[in-house]
């Protein structure tokens, strides 16, 4: 089955840093989406998370398995307020970008909760978390998706340059 990519929404950080980034507005015209989260972690702690529709009840759950200096390790979340994500921990140094991927399924589909995949490979010499990660995550609603919130655990997590670019999979 042939995939189309649609760039949906995309915002850039500048000056200065930012905890939270939203994209709203998302259309459900889409299979799924690609979210696609270019970050310039200028924090100490470079994990991003991840919710939906601004609901922060506990209805997100995930499981992550993190590989990084030759070692993994596994972690589950449930009744969280986010989707918690795996893919970076604790950092030495700061303002090192790093690459996210999320795939949301069938978020537009109001008979079923929705489901994330999310990687990401991280290159910074010398630090606990170079390495390579995943997640997958659970949101246990039916409601179609209309923004997501992307979080850091850092303050201020997402310095200048930061990219966040949400793209729509039409099923041909």
């Amino acid at each position: 089955m042939a995939q189309t990519y649609t760039p949906l929404a995309s915002t850039t950080v500048s000056g200065s840093s930012t905890t939270s980034v939203s994209l709203t507005s998302i259309p459900s015209t889409y299979t799924d989406l690609i979210l696609v989260c270019y970050k310039n972690d200028n924090s100490t702690d470079s994990r991003t998370n991840i919710g939906f529709n601004s609901d922060t009840t506990t209805l997100y759950s995930s499981t992550g398995l993190l590989t990084y200096a030759g070692s993994a390790t596994s972690s589950r979340n449930s009744s969280r307020s986010i989707i918690d994500d795996y893919t970076g921990g604790a950092r030495t140094s700061t303002g090192i970008f790093a690459t996210t991927i999320y795939h949301i399924m069938n978020y537009a589909n109001t008979s079923i909760y929705k489901t994330v995949v999310g990687r990401q490979g991280s290159n910074d010499t010398g630090v606990v978390d170079n390495g390579t990660a995943i997640v997958t995550g659970l949101y246990r609603s039916t409601n179609a998706i209309t923004s997501i919130q992307i979080t850091g655990n850092g303050t201020p997590t997402f310095g200048a340059g930061s990219t966040f670019t949400l793209y729509g999979i039409k099923a041909a």
